[in-house]
């Protein structure tokens, strides 16, 4: 559970799925994942995108071991201590893993009780008042409200969604709010992700060559994967400060040497 909702930040399904599986099947316990070194982590997040979460995976995993013999923790407090789980995550992993009675408040949460609730489609992104207003509205039983989380998600994905809400099979809607206010549609800003040419292309291309190497790549070589060499040394220094790569010395004709963490 802790590793598809870390995978799944920001990531579709439909990506996530074979990575997921295949890093399994090799990594089944967090004992497994701890016992190998970060750069192989790296390596197996394969082109999932914002490849830091794998590096917080394996450090969750150590912590893991380390702190809880090898079990992941059942409570909020306990895995948000973990490397890399933020607020919404570990209620997840709490709610849906161990059926605790916490609020699990992601964006299609939040826009159904904005619509519901609070009767506004205005956008925007969930606070710890919304995570309060969500905790009154769960039942009692642990079990139940784990249950009630599961339905709401599934409520937003696929009935109350962002662009053409289908009220019409809504469950809620002869209670919603913004439906007795008549619908009130929300200025919604148009989201352009750009991606050519953008540092993220270049670290991405970089991180390709090192995942494909099985030791040590020549900054040379990964020089290669771009034109602008100001462009390329600044995305190379980011992946070295944020820990993604390391250097490792020089090979025999004394080219300075790239590689995963060890």
């Amino acid at each position: 559970m802790l590793v598809s909702e870390i995978m799944l930040q920001q990531t579709p399904v439909a990506r996530v799925l074979p990575v997921y599986a295949t890093w399994l099947a090799r990594w089944p316990t967090p004992a497994d994942l701890a016992a190998e070194p970060a750069g192989e982590a790296v390596r197996a997040w394969d082109r999932l995108g914002y490849p830091r979460r794998a590096l917080r995976l394996h450090a969750a995993a150590g912590a893991i071991v380390r702190d809880h013999d090898g079990q992941v923790p059942d409570t909020v407090d306990a895995l948000l201590a973990l490397p890399g789980v933020g607020q919404y995550t570990a209620r997840a992993v709490a709610a849906f893993a161990f059926r605790a009675r916490t609020p699990v408040l992601d964006v299609n949460v939040h826009r159904v009780l904005q619509r519901a609730v609070n009767g506004t489609d205005e956008p925007g992104n969930p606070t710890v008042a919304d995570r309060r207003l969500l905790e009154t509205l769960l039942p009692d039983e642990p079990a139940v409200a784990a249950r009630f989380s599961v339905a709401l998600m599934e409520l937003g994905a696929l009935v109350c969604t962002a662009v053409r809400p289908r009220c019409g099979e809504c469950p809620v809607a002869a209670g919603c709010r913004w439906r007795r206010a008549g619908s009130p549609a929300a200025v919604r800003p148009k989201r352009v992700q750009a991606w050519a040419g953008t540092d993220r292309q270049v670290r991405g291309r970089i991180m390709a060559v090192l995942r494909e190497r099985s030791g040590p790549v020549p900054e040379s070589v990964l020089a290669g994967v771009w034109p602008d060499p100001v462009q390329w040394r600044r995305c190379l220094d980011g992946l070295l400060t944020d820990g993604l790569a390391t250097t490792a010395g020089r090979d025999d004709a004394g080219r300075p040497l790239v590689g995963l963490p060890g």
